[in-house]
C-alpha cells in the first residue's frame, strides 16, 4: 500500500482483546500496573482524571476520546481524589459493565474503556511511528466507533471477531488522522505533514522492493540530499536509509509469517538482490535467520 498511514495500521494487526462501560460517582480511582497493551478511552458524560505513567493528569471531559498505542502503567480517578485507603475495585454490574466508587452515589461519569491486542511480528517498531498519546476532542466520528465495538463485542453475533478488527482499524486510523500533526512528537505523522517528506514516505511504504537510497528519495522529494536527510531526520526521527531498512524488515515479518512464499521472492519484494543477501541483514536487524522466524511464527 501507498499509503503510509494505512500500512502500518494494517501491519500492526489491531485485535480485540477487552472493551467495557464504566461508570463512576462520588470520589473514587482505579489503578493499572505492568501493562503493555492498547489503551483508548472515549468520555460520554462526565469529567475524569487521566494519568499515564509519569506524565501530567489529563483532565478527560464528555467527547474527549485518548488513545495510547503503548501503555505501562495508568490511573483514572473522579477530578477529587478519594481518601488514602479507599476501596479501588470497580464492581461489575453486568457484563462489560462497571461501576466504580461510591454504590449508592449519583452516576456523575461515564466513559467506555477498551484495550486490544496488536499481533504484529514487528509491534514495537510500528508502535514507535506513533504518538505516545492521542487526545482529542470533541471527536463524534470516535466516539461512534468505540461505541460500535462495545456493542459488536457484547452481542456473539456471526463474523464478529472479523467485525472487530476492522472497526479497530478504522478506530486506528480514525485517531490518528485527528491528531494536531504540529502538536505530534517525531515520527510518521510530523512526516506526512510535511509535503515534500510525504513523497518521499509514500514512495517507500508503495514499494520497498524498489532501489531506494538518499539520492533517490530526494529526487522524489524535490529537494536536496542534505536537505533531506535533516529534514527526514528531525521530523521522522530516524534518518531515511535507517527508516528504510526498519520498514522493509517489518514488511519481510509478516511476509515470512504467511508462510506461502519462497526466500528468493520475499527477498526480491523488500530490495534484496539475492537470498543470502537478505537472509544476512534479515540476520543482523532481527537476530535470527529468516527460515527460523518463519518457522517459529508458523508453529505459533
Amino acid at each position: 500500500m501507498s499509503d503510509p498511514l494505512a500500512s502500518v495500521v494494517a501491519l500492526l494487526k489491531p485485535e480485540p482483546s477487552i472493551s467495557k462501560l464504566v461508570s463512576g460517582g462520588g470520589r473514587w480511582m482505579v489503578e493499572r500496573r505492568n501493562m503493555k497493551s492498547p489503551f483508548y478511552c472515549a468520555m460520554v458524560e462526565g469529567r475524569c482524571l487521566l494519568t499515564i505513567g509519569d506524565r501530567s493528569p489529563l483532565v478527560l471531559e464528555a467527547g474527549d476520546f485518548v488513545l495510547v498505542p503503548e501503555v505501562f502503567d495508568f490511573t483514572m480517578s473522579s477530578i477529587d481524589l478519594p481518601p488514602r485507603g479507599a476501596p479501588r475495585l470497580p464492581l461489575e454490574t453486568g457484563p462489560g459493565i462497571f461501576r466504580l466508587g461510591e454504590p449508592d452515589a449519583p452516576t456523575e461519569m461515564r466513559c467506555l474503556v477498551g484495550h486490544c491486542v496488536f499481533a504484529s511480528s514487528d509491534r514495537d517498531l510500528l508502535v514507535s511511528l506513533l504518538p505516545e498519546v492521542i487526545h482529542v476532542r470533541a471527536q463524534g466520528r470516535l466516539i461512534a466507533l468505540v461505541r460500535m465495538i462495545q456493542e459488536e463485542t457484547q452481542n456473539n453475533r456471526a463474523a464478529r471477531n472479523m467485525v472487530l478488527q476492522r472497526l479497530l482499524e478504522v478506530l486506528l486510523v480514525e485517531a490518528l488522522r485527528s491528531v494536531e500533526s504540529a502538536m505530534a512528537e517525531p515520527g510518521l505523522l510530523r512526516g506526512l505533514a510535511d509535503p515534500q517528506l510525504a513523497l518521499a514516505l509514500r514512495q517507500i511504504h508503495a514499494d520497498p522492493g524498489t532501489r531506494l537510497s538518499v539520492p533517490y528519495l530526494a529526487v522524489v522529494a524535490g529537494m536536496s540530499r542534505s536537505t533531506l536527510f535533516d529534514r527526514f531526520r528531525r521530523e521522522v526521527g530516524a534518518a531515511p536509509m535507517e527508516y528504510v531498512a526498519s520498514w522493509r524488515m517489518a514488511v519481510a515479518k509478516n511476509l515470512l509469517s504467511q508462510g506461502n512464499l519462497a526466500m528468493a521472492e520475499v527477498a526480491q519484494r523488500v530490495g534484496y538482490g539475492s537470498a543470502s543477501a537478505f537472509s544476512m541483514a534479515f540476520s543482523r536487524h532481527v537476530g535470527t535467520p529468516p527460515g527460523a522466524f518463519s518457522s517459529r511464527r508458523q508453529a505459533a
